[in-house]
């Protein structure tokens, strides 16, 4: 059996977040395959809201949502969040 190779794509919104905010894209999509937590968007049902502690940022906790999309991910937006840490 062939292993899932994940696809990555970057709404411009999250293509910007990425800049501002000094995020490596590896960390968001380890936090994708491999999330601390992941939870739906009420507003949206297709959504994913995905938190993964980051030790690269002192255990500041990245929060992300995207899509699922058959073989590819669609990452909406990310930030860090200042209240949480691990």
């Amino acid at each position: 059996m062939a292993e899932r190779v994940a696809r990555f794509v970057y709404s411009g919104h999250a293509i910007e977040m990425l800049h501002e905010r000094s995020i490596e894209s590896e960390w968001v999509e380890r936090a994708i395959l491999a999330p601390d937590a992941i939870e739906g968007d009420p507003k949206h049902a297709d959504r994913v809201r995905a938190c993964k502690a980051l030790p690269e940022r002192d255990g500041r906790v990245l929060r992300l949502v995207y899509v699922e999309m058959g073989q590819a991910y669609r990452v909406i937006t990310l930030f860090l969040d200042r209240s949480r840490r691990r």
